[in-house]
């Protein structure tokens, strides 16, 4: 009874919190997987038969799939550091503000709290066709391309205006973790490596950063997951045109589901997305999670 009594309030915090995890999060997962494993039919009268392993040896033979997955991939790979190291830049400056700190962070931070649906209409409107403003600007004004680009058009280039917005969208982030880890580096350790002879660089190379490794783990896993599920902008911007030159995995399996109907190949692929982020997010922690001045 009285094990019983000391759970009562952990239960009653805890409970309302684990229930709506495991409604919404938990629930919804499970159900996924069990379509993806069947011929699921979204008709509730109609049988939908086990599957197993079917969906995915699909999606492994899929070429729009491996186009996706070296999308996503490669989106990650520019977007995550350019982001940390943007975001670190960018806190570092900060740090040695005294006047209008509060101004300035707001205003770096501005675009992480802006939907994603808005500011992919507006990169839409600054890349657009030879009346987009980037082209008026880059040919019209500064004379620095020959001819009109067609950004969204061409694949090389479309993939880039993604990984621009992807970048410059996160660093207001990135910038608010390593601030945060920086306020929490003891300034006498600073002093006495500057007594000691140690420059600036130095400094940063061998107490700074060490000390930053855990503000860096949290946000690269989180990057990297983000970066995975990167959706609203690409979806927007090119819609995985032209020929899913630009797809990524996460349109690609909502065109699947929601387009095409394939509610099971859809599932089979967010699966693999999870177990692709699992994997890379799992490598992360065993790597990075050292002493921080070992």
């Amino acid at each position: 009874m009285r094990a019983l009594r000391r759970a009562v309030w952990p239960v009653l915090f805890i409970g309302p919190g684990l229930a709506v995890f495991l409604a919404f999060n938990t629930y919804p997962l499970l159900k996924a997987l069990d379509i993806s494993l069947r011929d699921w039919s979204v008709l509730p009268d109609v049988e939908s038969p086990f599957v197993g392993a079917k969906h995915y040896a699909q999606a492994l033979e899929d070429p729009v799939f491996w186009i996706a997955l070296r999308n996503t991939t490669l989106y990650a790979l520019v977007t995550v550091p350019a982001q940390i190291v943007l975001g670190l830049l960018v806190a570092l400056g900060l740090q040695q503000v005294t006047r209008l700190r509060t101004l300035l962070r707001t205003f770096y931070y501005l675009p992480v709290v802006t939907s994603w649906v808005v500011v992919s209409l507006i990169f839409k409107f600054i890349f657009a066709g030879d009346a987009g403003l980037a082209n008026v600007v880059l040919r019209d004004r500064l004379g620095v391309i020959p001819e009109y680009v067609s950004w969204l058009t061409e694949p090389a280039t479309a993939l880039l205006v993604i990984m621009v917005l992807g970048s410059w969208k996160g660093i207001g982030w990135t910038m608010v973790i390593f601030l945060a880890g920086l306020e929490g580096i003891p300034r006498e350790l600073l002093e006495a490596a500057a007594i000691d002879g140690a420059g600036r660089w130095r400094r940063f190379r061998h107490i700074t950063l060490p000390l930053l490794r855990p503000a860096t783990l949290f946000v690269l896993v989180m990057l990297l997951i983000g970066g995975f599920n990167v959706f609203i902008s690409v979806y927007l911007l090119t819609g995985g045109k032209p020929l899913h030159e630009t797809e990524v995995l996460l349109t690609y399996m909502y065109q699947q589901a929601f387009d095409f109907l394939e509610f099971s190949y859809g599932a089979a692929v967010s699966w693999l997305l999870a177990a692709i982020v699992f994997s890379f997010s799992l490598v992360q922690l065993r790597v990075l999670r050292r002493p921080a001045l070992a």
